[in-house]
């Protein structure tokens, strides 16, 4: 009998509401985190770039720069020195996918490229005006 009694009073608990109150300082604290991390580069991820350059000259890396520029203007660049060679890629892309595609793109201007896989910058959220 005493163990009825303890079950039946025991399932008559009902369900609640919880209501989460927070100080408004912790969204201005998570904005700014976001952005420390961005200035320390603590915003980027493991992708690909297509390398289109490969030499020991600067002028000629940055010609390719600029070569490369004048025909994707909406893709970045970057020149690299990685002692002895200065080194430009191109791209932040997160899928190989979309890097050999690329490539293939580029064959038509740099003859050898290669994709290599390397920190990227992620790409900008498409609503982020909102």
């Amino acid at each position: 009998m005493l163990f009825v009694f303890c079950s039946v009073s025991v399932s008559a608990q009902s369900k609640g509401k919880v209501e989460v109150i927070k100080d408004p300082r912790v969204d201005t604290l998570i904005a700014r985190r976001a952005e420390l991390e961005k200035a320390v580069g603590l915003d980027q991820v493991t992708g690909f770039r297509v390398q289109i350059y490969t030499g020991g000259n600067r002028k000629d890396a940055y010609a390719a720069q600029a070569k490369f520029q004048e025909q994707f203007p909406d893709i970045r660049s970057y020149v690299i020195y990685s002692d002895p060679n200065f080194k430009v890629r191109a791209g932040d892309f997160r899928s190989r996918a979309d890097a050999e595609k690329f490539q293939a793109d580029l064959k038509k201007w740099f003859t050898s490229t290669f994709i290599i896989t390397e920190k990227i910058n992620q790409p900008k959220a498409e609503n982020a005006d909102e």
